[in-house]
């Protein structure tokens, strides 16, 4: 090390491990990501009449179109649970999977002009839009809680079990699963713009491809697996079951989920940290 080394608070040097996730650089940057999750909040309310009534709009106004196309017209069953309460869980758990998995995956091309002018740790911005996203989902989480209780004082019977303590940590899985898919989509994205058109047809195509419109009971046994290879559909199972009672939770498949998630977020890293060297020779 340079002598002159000892007089400068910081020291910029080639990353030589691509894994490396640089966490003491993002802590020492925490107050960047918090002024990028503010950000995002006024970014979203800026030029609205409702703001964040909007947060409360979005999973009603879905439910409720669910509930009378997918539930009413064309019958698809819910497995004894009222369809508002069963489209609702499914809604707010995916919403906040695809909002994140959108927001990271235009990571490089949406924040280029930050990027070539400033250094600091790139993985920040995924962090910050991954945490500003939580903010959204604990709104529309409460909103489900009133729902629920509001059948509940009608006569529905409580049906939630221990499972709901795993709250936290099914949110905190979510956003592991769309940093990693993010990151991944972001780095090719670099190369191939094409990417940022089919982003959110592919992000529309998965929600599908999840139990959010129908149980999981309704795919034959013998299809099932495929289905349970898209690591969302455990996390919309396991907290349907802790909420009402109905949905599956198998440890096999939330294995394949968990070794699905880490393949690809650690792969994920490693193509962001070498895309990161020269997405400025790119742009």
């Amino acid at each position: 090390m340079d002598n002159n080394d000892k007089d400068w608070t910081l020291i910029i040097k080639p990353r030589n491990n691509l894994l490396s996730l640089n966490l003491g650089d993002i802590w020492k940057y925490r107050d960047l990501i918090r002024m990028f999750i503010k950000r995002d909040f006024v970014t979203f309310y800026k030029q609205t009449i409702l703001g964040p009534l909007w947060f409360i709009i979005q999973p009603l106004f879905t439910g409720g179109m669910f509930a009378l196309i997918f539930g009413t017209i064309a019958q698809i069953p819910t497995d004894g649970i009222p369809m508002l309460l069963f489209y609702t869980a499914g809604i707010i758990n995916w919403t906040y999977f695809a909002d994140c998995l959108s927001k990271t995956g235009g990571t490089f091309t949406g924040n280029a002009g930050i990027f070539g002018k400033v250094y600091f740790p790139r993985l920040a911005v995924p962090i910050s839009n991954i945490i500003s996203s939580m903010i959204r989902y604990a709104i529309q989480y409460m909103v489900f809680i009133v729902m629920y209780c509001i059948f509940v004082f009608k006569g529905y019977t409580p049906t939630f079990n221990w499972l709901v303590v795993f709250t936290p940590l099914l949110l905190i899985y979510m956003a592991l699963i769309s940093l990693g898919f993010g990151v991944w989509i972001s780095s090719v994205t670099t190369k191939y713009r094409d990417f940022n058109f089919v982003l959110p047809f592919f992000v529309q195509l998965w929600m599908y491809a999840t139990p959010v419109i129908f149980p999981l009971s309704l795919i034959p046994e013998q299809y099932r697996i495929f289905m349970l290879l898209n690591p969302v559909a455990p996390v919309i199972e396991i907290f349907r079951y802790a909420y009402l009672g109905a949905g599956e939770v198998n440890l096999n498949h939330i294995l394949i989920s968990v070794g699905i998630t880490f393949t690809v977020l650690f792969s994920g890293i490693i193509m962001f940290n070498k895309t990161e060297k020269t997405f400025m020779d790119t742009v």
